[in-house]
């Protein structure tokens, strides 16, 4: 059958520009396309639609990311990095990294822009660099399964990120070797996975709690293929981390009470106890008691090998983390509060997150909602189902999908006084844009700092400073005589602009305001060409890898029938040729496995598949 020119060009257009969907999770990943209109989730090697958000470094200085990450991670500890979404964007100063400098068991420094960065054998790494190789491996795994490369992705975030934040994953796209076209929020990445073609018309409410992040959303739902975000807050600082670090702290107080050692000196009894409360927190959502068995966990002063063992109840870890969860519900009713709904305007309630599955909190949810929550959709893979849905609707003009999210914190600018001014509100719907006047503050001012910002705190000093700029050339005048404008827009990939202008004169002055990661634009190239350069590695340890295993099973097989073939046909001359033949097409290819030439190895392949024809057929017909 015949294609028409205008279905060739739009069947090239869709091959050519292939948008994976990815959540980098803080503790797991997973990439998914769409396919015939179907959001699927792509498996790992492993059959696993879900990789650990884990990399090391092997003391060999080999980098391992994901489940061959995970299971070295207590022979590892210190050289294992987990939870680095936690870090990223952030300020070496703030709280959140000063609580893990005091919990985690790799080293964690402060870089040369106030960032945090992490030392893996001597070398130092950033945040965006750590995350970068977790979005270069669900990269690979979708190359893998579409035969094809790939270099469009959405991503999703926390929906209470700030800019940096944002930024900073940005950055570890482009370090991966993505073309990073779209950062969406996990929530509404959730409620598009729900919503897509379904015809709902619904006010929802996603409540997404992950491994290190809490965030609620309030999205009306229109059956036209609508999407808009009313209220969206959050916490991102919350999540399964923390119900884990309320188990190591029960089992740390006990086994301090019991034998006077404190277990978090030592990293990889630290690991230990990490790796035992997460199972046991999952055991958990099944059953009402685990059992926490670490034998050897570390030894006395008297070279006394000292042995863990609890239980614990359901009930016990609820005590455990009851704050924890009136925390989500305290977030949840001031989404409802930013939304101006009441809980009866709430038509479903759609759980997300790994930690959802906690009966606990499945609980707080439905007597906070006075509704059973959805659980129609998987927890772990909603999200980056969403985000390939979002990214096929930005590539394909004829998607009927329209998505209307907010700005998750204020804008606006330092005052006199350092006051923090705002001018657009949060949850605003973007794009916007909105003007504010001001006056000077001094008698014959001529020049006016505008200083940038983004939070939700009314002292200028506890949000983050996004960027600043210097209006000149204002008339000389008393103090307050001089009116300045200042406008911001926000666009919808979220670029913020700012522009203050002198009412009078029409003097201007203005600004794109570029978030920050910590990381200079040179830096981020010198990490992607790193990273390209390690990819190389990569595939072509991968491509000798495959080429030894098909190698070494033919090695095996012709082995295996040597001796039959010449019981057979070694006495006469042309089988003594053959079996000669067979000898010197085994040692040629155990040779060039030695070599690690991948070429060289599918070269004498072919020779020995030649080899086991032979001989099958000589096996065969005896």
């Amino acid at each position: 059958m015949l294609r028409s020119q205008r279905e060739s060009a739009e069947a090239e257009k869709d091959h050519m520009e292939r948008v994976i969907g990815i959540d980098l999770g803080t503790t797991n990943s997973c990439v998914a396309i769409l396919e015939q209109q179907t959001p699927t989730v792509v498996p790992n090697r492993g059959g696993y639609k879900t990789t650990p958000s884990i990399v090391a470094v092997t003391e060999a200085g080999k980098r391992l990311v994901g489940h061959i990450a995970k299971r070295q991670a207590i022979t590892n500890a210190e050289n294992t990095v987990y939870a680095a979404k936690r870090l990223i964007g952030r300020k070496w100063d703030s709280p959140q990294v000063k609580n893990a400098l005091m919990t985690t068991s790799y080293n964690i420094v402060e870089g040369p822009h106030d960032d945090v960065r992490i030392e893996l054998r001597n070398k130092t790494y950033s945040i965006p660099e750590i995350s970068s190789m977790i979005l270069q491996e669900m990269k690979m795994v979708a190359e893998e399964y579409l035969s094809e490369p790939v270099t469009k992705a959405v991503i999703t975030v926390p929906a209470y990120f700030n800019d940096n934040q944002r930024q900073a994953t940005k950055d570890a796209g482009a370090i991966a070797g993505l073309d990073v076209i779209r950062i969406i929020n996990e929530p509404t990445a959730a409620a598009l996975a729900y919503g897509f073609g379904k015809n709902v018309d619904a006010t929802v409410a996603v409540f997404d709690l992950g491994g290190g992040t809490f965030d609620i959303s309030i999205l009306e739902i229109g059956g036209q293929g609508v999407f808009k975000v009313i209220a969206t807050t959050g916490d991102t600082f919350l999540g399964g981390e923390d119900f884990d670090a309320r188990i190591i702290d029960w089992l740390v107080d006990g086994f301090r009470a019991e034998h006077g050692i404190d277990l978090r000196e030592d990293r990889m009894a630290l690991q230990r106890l990490r790796d035992a409360a997460e199972k046991a927190k999952c055991e958990l959502s099944a059953v009402h008691e685990a059992e926490i068995n670490l034998p050897f966990i570390i030894s006395a002063a008297s070279n006394e090998a000292l042995h863990l063992q609890a239980s614990l109840t359901r009930a016990k870890l609820e005590e455990l983390t009851e704050d924890l969860i009136e925390r989500c519900i305290e977030i949840s009713k001031q989404a409802l509060e930013d939304a101006q709904l009441g809980i009866e305007e709430i038509e479903d309630v759609i759980l997300v997150g790994g930690m959802t599955r906690m009966p606990a909190i499945q609980r707080a949810v439905q007597d906070f909602f006075r509704r059973a929550p959805n659980r129609s959709v998987h927890p772990d893979e909603v999200v980056a189902m969403g985000a390939a849905i979002q990214g096929a609707a930005l590539i394909e003009d004829k998607r009927e999908m329209l998505l209307l999210d907010v700005t998750p914190h204020a804008l606006g600018i330092m005052t006199f006084g350092s006051h923090f001014e705002e001018l657009i509100p949060m949850n605003t719907t973007v794009p916007t844009s909105m003007s504010k006047t001001f006056t000077t503050s001094r008698d014959n001012q001529t020049a006016v700092k505008i200083i940038v910002m983004q939070g939700d705190s009314k002292n200028a000093e506890d949000n983050e400073l996004l960027g600043e700029f210097i209006l000149t050339g204002l008339r000389r005048a008393a103090k307050g005589q001089v009116e300045i404008e200042v406008t911001f827009e926000i666009n919808t990939d979220g670029i913020v602009s700012v522009d203050a202008r002198d009412l009078e004169t029409g003097q201007a002055q203005s600004i794109q305001v570029t978030a920050s990661s910590g990381l200079t634009p040179d830096e981020v190239r010198r990490m992607a060409s790193d990273a390209s350069e390690f990819m190389l590695e990569r595939k072509a340890d991968d491509a000798y890898e495959s080429a030894k295993q098909r190698a070494e099973t033919l090695i095996a097989s012709i082995d295996g029938m040597m001796a039959e073939v010449e019981r057979s046909v070694g006495g006469a001359d042309f089988g003594r040729d053959a079996v000669e033949k067979g000898r010197r097409a085994l040692d040629a290819a155990r040779a060039a496995v030695q070599s690690r030439d991948a070429e060289a190895i599918l070269e004498q392949v072919q020779r020995l598949e030649r080899t086991e024809r032979m001989f099958r057929g000589v096996v065969g017909g005896t």
